[in-house]
């Protein structure tokens, strides 16, 4: 038998070379497309999470502009200016650079980025805001980063992936329980409460004047020794401070609040007109001259210089026949105005806007049934109203009115009207807001249609 030779089986040196030749080149290319992954996909995710957060302020920056400039004719075009001012600030910070360069490379902010109105978070959403509109959707489609060994992937397919990251945000309003009330009470009616298809709000309706301190029991629904104030906390200090703004109490709808008796004209007045002067004034601090003063004769009790003042629904407020007073659509309008480059007058933004507790003043101790005095009430929480205040109390007896009024305690009113909504403090709930009262702005998820939710959100 013939003995084969086991070197006739071995693999010539240069043929092994060969092999692992390419074995290393093999190794390389994984190599090269795990550092590919690592470090470009480290690299675009940091930069994903840079562009959310840009947007995610944006769309907040620009519903809280909206919320200020509701229903002015500016509303639309402050509120996207606002979105893309933040998101440029945004880019500007340290770490942003990729995103600071690639705004002016698109041109424009407007062209890099989207801003878009809706009066639904579930939308639809265009660029011209709606009558109703109270949401902002940001959008960044296409920003494309620099890539390290981004091309690495083009040995793996003919038409590898760009090197890009999107984003979206959608800001908008949600209801609150505030925590920042004013000590006041108005009576809510129980035959008008809010519902989707009502513009009543417990009886109120937009622009409506209402009186928010009487200084005559009998005038109110309160009860006897009543004048409308609340106990927030024990003496005039207390109530002094907390119609200054300075206290905080939570209430929530179906809790009670207790009233404080008593016209208390000198802590009212103190607390009260810090929202008018002083370094805590509003940012628009104007009113009307001569006050307004109350006469139960008109409806509303309010009148100017002997005349009966009114409002309208789309909140105008006028002397009957004469001329109109200064009223929420002219402070809405003052304030859009307010920008870095034209200062307002005042110190501090919507210090004449009350949070309020709307009450449910039906209850035996606030008619006075079955007792002589009913001194301190508890009165249900039925919601909260937001209320732009006309004046400041004056400091005396002479000449003065409501809502200020006059400074004696016959006339120490305070008048308000109702506004739809006002910035609220304390948590947002999880629902898109539909309600009116004090409110917070929040983000939301991005849906595509109402019952599908966006993946970038």
């Amino acid at each position: 038998m013939k003995r084969h030779s086991l070197h006739a089986f071995k693999a010539a040196p240069r043929r092994q070379r060969g092999a692992v030749l390419v074995l290393l080149t093999v190794a390389m290319v994984a190599l090269l497309a795990m550092a590919a992954l690592a470090l470009d996909g480290g690299h675009l995710m940091v930069n994903k999470t840079r562009l959310q957060n840009a947007v995610d302020a944006a769309a907040l920056s620009g519903a809280k502009t909206l919320s200020l400039a509701y229903g002015s004719t500016e509303a639309g075009s402050s509120s996207a200016a606002a979105a893309w001012r933040t998101l440029r600030a945004n880019a500007n910070a340290p770490g942003n650079e990729e995103l600071a360069k690639a705004l002016p490379a698109a041109g424009s902010e407007s062209s890099f980025a989207s801003v878009e109105f809706a009066s639904s978070v579930y939308g639809p959403f265009s660029p011209t805001l709606p009558t109703d509109g109270r949401y902002v959707r940001v959008t960044v489609q296409n920003y494309g980063l620099a890539g390290f060994f981004w091309g690495i992937l083009e040995m793996f397919t003919d038409s590898p992936p760009d090197k890009r990251v999107a984003a979206v945000a959608v800001a908008g309003p949600s209801p609150t329980a505030p925590c920042d009330l004013a000590p006041l009470l108005v009576c809510g009616d129980l035959s008008k409460p809010p519902t989707s298809t009502s513009t009543d709000f417990w009886g109120y309706k937009f622009g409506q004047l209402e009186v928010l301190k009487s200084t005559n029991w009998k005038d109110g629904d309160v009860g006897p020794g009543n004048f409308q104030l609340l106990d927030f906390g024990p003496g005039a200090n207390a109530l002094s401070e907390a119609l200054e703004g300075g206290l905080n109490r939570c209430y929530s709808i179906g809790q009670e609040v207790t009233t404080e008796p008593g016209n208390k004209v000198g802590p009212v007045r103190s607390g009260f007109n810090t929202r008018f002067e002083g370094d805590t004034r509003d940012l628009v601090p104007y009113y009307d001259e001569p006050l307004l003063k109350y006469d139960d004769a008109f409806d509303p009790p309010i009148t100017k210089s002997n005349q009966a003042v009114e409002s309208n629904s789309s909140g105008d407020v006028y002397v009957v026949g004469g001329s109109s007073v200064y009223g929420y659509n002219d402070w809405r309008a003052a304030m859009a105005a307010c920008t870095p480059t034209n200062n307002c007058p005042g110190a501090v933004a919507e210090r004449r806007m009350l949070k309020i507790v709307v009450g449910n003043c039906d209850v035996p101790e606030a008619s006075g049934e079955g007792i002589a005095n009913a001194g301190k009430v508890d009165i249900p929480v039925l919601g909260f109203g937001c209320f732009f205040v006309l004046q400041p109390i004056a400091e005396n007896g002479g000449g003065g009115g409501g809502g200020g009024g006059g400074g004696g305690g016959n006339e120490s009113y305070i008048f308000g009207q109702f506004v739809e909504a006002c910035n609220g403090d304390s948590y947002p709930g999880p629902n898109p807001s539909s309600d009116a009262g004090p409110q917070i702005i929040q983000l939301y998820k991005t849906y595509i249609t109402p019952g599908q939710p966006g993946s970038d959100s």
